[in-house]
């Protein structure tokens, strides 16, 4: 078999060339960060875990009319996807105080928001990912004002299914990082959504508890990592193909 052209390496995945013109592999690896990089572990499984809890709720968003990047599985760590135009923009919805909006503003983590708030950040990991607003974007020709007007419409009603979806399986969403490309169909572009759904990408915490569920549990060195992404799959009715006691983990590499 011919190897592969890698694309692309991220912290948590890998792009190769896709089998198809207008197409790319997108394989999850185990790796985990935090602190843009600055903290670097091993989490054994969580690229089988992400990849099933991905595919899962793309597929749920394209049911519902959310256009995005995701075509199929391939296999237990590796999906197809259409190649699109990543736009440099972290859209972050915000549902209840956590993180750095507590920190930035001494808020009790924990707290619900009166009403979602919406974020964006420019993804540029030297820079550690600035936040920016609407004026940045469309100066620095990140995105059009038409563009912006998409993608807060998509992600108001990303935000509002995933949090009802998520809530039915005992799960708060608390809030969720997003990314948009510009897929070009012949002389068409439509916005779409793409990377990945994930407890990489977002805060999951018990609906009564508010145990952590996400890769804060990694950041903050609560331990029980595998078994907090384990759970949330567990929830939704996707543990992967492999038995899954075989997820073991973290190891911390320095």
């Amino acid at each position: 078999m011919a190897k592969r052209r890698q694309i692309f390496e991220g912290e948590a995945k890998v792009i190769f060339e896709g089998p198809e013109p207008g197409t790319l592999v997108q394989h999850f690896k185990d790796d985990a960060s935090a602190f843009n990089s600055r903290k670097k572990g091993t989490i054994t499984g969580k690229g089988v875990i992400n990849n099933r809890i991905s595919e899962h709720l793309m597929t749920k968003l394209g049911g519902i009319g959310i256009p995005t990047h995701f075509m199929r599985r391939l296999n237990m760590r590796e999906q197809l996807i259409r190649e699109v135009e990543i736009i440099p923009i972290e859209v972050m919805v915000r549902n209840v105080v956590a993180g750095s909006l507590a920190e930035r503003f001494n808020l009790t983590e924990g707290a619900v928001l009166p009403r979602s708030i919406i974020e964006y950040y420019y993804k540029a990991g030297d820079l550690n990912d600035p936040m920016v607003n609407e004026e940045h974007v469309t100066a620095f020709g990140w995105a059009s004002p038409q563009e912006l007007d998409e993608i807060m419409s998509m992600t108001l009603r990303i935000n509002d299914f995933l949090s009802g979806f998520f809530l039915g399986v005992g799960i708060k969403l608390v809030d969720i990082r997003l990314e948009f490309g510009r897929l070009w169909e012949e002389d068409q572009m439509r916005i779409v959504l793409a990377d990945e759904i994930s407890p990489d990408s977002c805060r999951f915490w018990d609906a009564e508890t508010n145990e952590i569920l996400d890769r804060d549990r990694f950041s903050r060195d609560l331990g029980g990592i595998a078994e907090a992404y384990q759970e949330v799959a567990r929830r939704l009715g996707i543990l992967p193909e492999s038995a899954p006691y075989d997820i073991q983990g973290p190891q911390i590499v320095q």
